[in-house]
Order: structure tokens, then sequence, then C-alpha cells
């Protein structure tokens, strides 16, 4: 059994991610901590167990083997690299860190200390992202010319969203690193790293982060990917577009159905492609890492690739300009 503390309830999927530990045959909850003491309190007394103020001294407990990381984003790197060097497992929120310097140092402490890292990425799991990696493979769409992803919601100005979510010390930013993390790393995904990023923001409902952002991916070759997040947009449907000199993939626009049009197809005409079911879940991919000693690669690596997108993102609303990857500190 993988007994694990958890590690603030300040993110809005924190108690999502407390179901998962509960519902893992493999895993059981001991112990919270929270950098606020009496929502840990209050947390802890829900689920029966201690709640221990001290980070250090909730890492150094020998009942503890992993921990499941969902503070403000600002204080990751700290929290991680002490899990690190205490020898516990770490399942975390995304982004990693809001920049490539922290996501490395903490890679740095994992890599040292030999412990099992895996980032929440659900989106790469889902049904249809698997159906159109496959129409992908297949070479369905050719040479893929552009990708846009859009998830959007209206936290903002209906209220739901906590206040904290929109703190940009805390967050690192608003609605692009926490919602437009699903729509990048598709992106991504689908089109690979790109050379350079541009961003554009806005701020509709006046709040200290953007509620409504465009990122914009360019590709040596010509390919273009486009990130849409929101927090100001009511009934936006979360869709897909794939297109490419062969064809193009649509998925939720506005119904859940992936729809291909190819030139390799025999009819000329828009075919719905089945959509497989869901793979399985990041957290429970970390449980049988941390069981079977491996190592999520590919999951840490789309993970790094989204800092490095979300830093020069922030970079290039900020500076006004397309920012390359390779300007980042490492």
């Amino acid at each position: 059994m993988i007994r694990v503390a958890m590690l603030s309830y300040w993110h809005v999927h924190a108690w999502d991610y407390t179901k998962q530990v509960q519902q893992n045959p493999g895993t059981e909850i001991v112990a919270v901590w929270d950098e606020i003491p009496s929502r840990g309190q209050e947390a802890a007394e829900k689920l029966g167990v201690p709640f221990v103020a001290d980070l250090d001294e909730i890492l150094a407990r020998t009942d503890v083997d992993a921990v499941v990381v969902d503070t403000p984003t600002n204080i990751h790197r700290d929290v991680m690299v002490k899990a690190a060097r205490a020898g516990k497992h770490i399942f975390t929120e995304k982004v990693i860190a809001p920049t490539l310097k922290e996501v490395n140092e903490i890679l740095a402490a994992v890599k040292e200390a030999g412990v099992k890292l895996t980032v929440s990425l659900p989106r790469l799991n889902d049904g249809y992202t698997l159906a159109a990696q496959e129409v992908i493979n297949k070479g369905l769409l050719g040479e893929l010319t552009q990708a846009r992803v859009r998830l959007s919601h209206n936290g903002a100005l209906a209220g739901w969203l906590p206040e904290h979510f929109f703190s940009r010390e805390q967050c690192g930013g608003g609605a692009l690193i926490d919602l437009g993390c699903h729509p990048m790393y598709l992106v991504r995904l689908f089109l690979g790293l790109p050379q350079s990023v541009s961003a554009t923001f806005g701020y509709v409902s006046g709040k200290e982060v953007e509620d409504n952002a465009v990122a914009t991916l360019r590709y040596d070759n010509g390919a273009i990917g486009i990130v849409e997040a929101g927090f100001v947009n009511s009934h936006s449907p979360f869709c897909v577009e794939i297109h490419g000199t062969e064809g193009t993939l649509l998925y939720g626009l506005p119904d859940e159905a992936i729809r291909v049009r190819s030139n390799k197809l025999s009819q000329n005409e828009w075919v719905t492609i089945e959509i497989p079911q869901n793979r399985t879940s990041a957290f429970d991919q970390w449980v049988e890492h941390v069981q079977n000693d491996t190592l999520a690669e590919e999951n840490i690596g789309l993970a790094v690739d989204l800092t490095k997108l979300m830093e020069a993102a922030n970079l290039s609303e900020a500076e006004q300009r397309h920012v390359k990857l390779s300007e980042l500190a490492n």
C-alpha cells in the first residue's frame, strides 16, 4: 500500500485527486498539510487523518511514502524539491512549475532521489485524443498544417472559480496557465514542439490576471498551432480542429463526435470516427510507476514542454513579441 500525504487543498481539483487516491486499491491517505492551516485542518477532519502544520514534519514521517501536490503554483518548486529529497514519490497538478529553470530543479531532485513523478495531464488519456492520434498516425490528414484546441468556461463571471485563481503571484497567470494548459499540451502532442510562441491576453472581468487568451505556436515547416482559453465564455464547447494537406479532423463542434474528411478515404464526405475508451488515468499510471519501478517518460516530457510553452507565452504577452523557446533560461 502506498501511503499518501495530501499537500494542500488550494487547487480546485484537490478533492478530485483525493477521490482518486481513495478509489485506487494501491493507495491510501494518511495525512494532510496545507499552507493555510484552517483549510488543511478542515480537510483532515473530513478524511479522518492527522493534519500536520509543518511541511518538513509531514515529509519526515515514516508512514508517508508519497505526496499529491495541489499547492499554489508559485511554491511547487520548493514543495516538490523538499518532497523528493525526503524520498517521497510525487503526483502533481499541472504545471510542474511556472518556469523551465524551476522545472529543471525539480527534475534534478527527483532523479537524484530516485522517486517517481507524474503530472496530471488528463486529456492525454481521453478517448478523443487517442482517436485523433490514430487518425494522424494513419496519415489520413497528410502533412499537418494547423491544430486548434479551445477550452473555456465562465468561472470569472459566474463567481464559482475561487478568488485565489485570479492571483498572479500564486498562479503565475490566469486563463492560459490554468485552462489553457490542456489545449497547449494537446496542440504540442499533435504538432510537436514549436520554434516560437506568441500570445495575446484579454481582461474582460477586470481581474489581475488574463481571463481571455490566445497563444499561437509557429513551426519551421509552416504549420501553426492555436491555443484558446477563457474564464468569461458561457456555453463554449471544448473543441479540437486538426488540418492537413490531405484532410481535416473536427471534434466538439459542438457534439462529442470525431469527424474526418480525407482525400485518402474512398468516400468524399465526412466520416464519424469511433472513439475508444479512455486510457488509464494519470494518477493510476503514477501508482503503477511506483509499484513497478518505471518512469513516466512521455508524461514528464510533455509536462516539461508545457512549462516551456507557458513561460514563452507569458513572456510574449509581457514584451509584445514572438518568443523563441531557445531563449528560455535552463
